[in-house]
């Protein structure tokens, strides 16, 4: 009986040392290491191909593609129970998209603070008109409606860094899909960094507090030298 005691008190220890050891977080950088964030361990990466390739509509084969992989790195997160990269546009659950741009020449010239916000989804009056006016011509209803702003942050960046913060909704479907989107322009103005943070209205009113922590963590690393 001792002896079965002593294994059991064993098991025990060995299983309270093994949860001590797991990460509450997982630690990102991307490509070149200049920006950095962390998200519940809870979350499983994804692979974001898919999401470029949605966003921009190339064809995965392209020479459009193959240079832009180039210039992008991107990854996401998703915290369902069923990961996929679906879930950006819509999920009960919390999924992170996170990308960082090499700008071209053209792109510099045309950057601005309302650039950054509509980098992923058409936020601006002027982006979201147009967004529209395409719908129509396409024939096909459009897939966002029923936006509302819910907040517009102007960052203040050490080093000459800019950004925003901006938080909206969007009904897609028959849900109300809440976004939460952090977008920076380094001090050279050659690379944008942009965070998006989704889930449900509903949860994201319930969690707001957590995506304000993921969001907080999302910055720009100097490089030595």
């Amino acid at each position: 009986m001792k002896k079965t005691r002593a294994w059991v008190a064993l098991m025990v220890a060995i299983s309270m040392l093994s949860a001590c050891g797991q990460p509450d977080f997982t630690y990102v950088r991307d490509r070149e290491g200049t920006t950095y964030f962390k998200v519940p361990a809870s979350f499983t990466q994804l692979n974001a191909t898919p999401i470029e390739l949605y966003l921009t509509g190339d064809q995965p084969d392209s020479q459009a593609a193959v240079m832009r992989a180039q210039r992008v790195w991107s990854t996401a997160f998703d915290q369902s129970a069923e990961p996929t990269v679906n879930h950006l546009l819509g999920s009960s659950d919390p999924f992170v998209y996170a990308t960082v741009h090499k700008l071209t020449e053209q792109q510099r010239d045309a950057v601005s603070l309302n650039r950054l916000r509509d980098f992923v989804l058409p936020v601006t009056d002027q982006m979201r008109q147009l967004y529209e006016q395409q719908a129509m011509a396409s024939g096909r209803p459009p897939m966002f409606g029923e936006f509302e702003l819910l907040d517009d942050e102007v960052l203040t960046l050490d080093d000459g860094a800019r950004g925003v913060r901006v938080r909206f909704n969007y009904q897609i479907g028959t849900d109300v899909q809440t976004f939460d989107q952090t977008a920076i322009l380094d001090e050279k103005g050659a690379t944008v960094s942009v965070m998006l943070i989704g889930c449900q209205a509903i949860c994201y009113r319930k969690r707001g507090a957590e995506f304000d922590k993921i969001a907080g963590s999302f910055k720009l690393l100097r490089m030595p030298g």
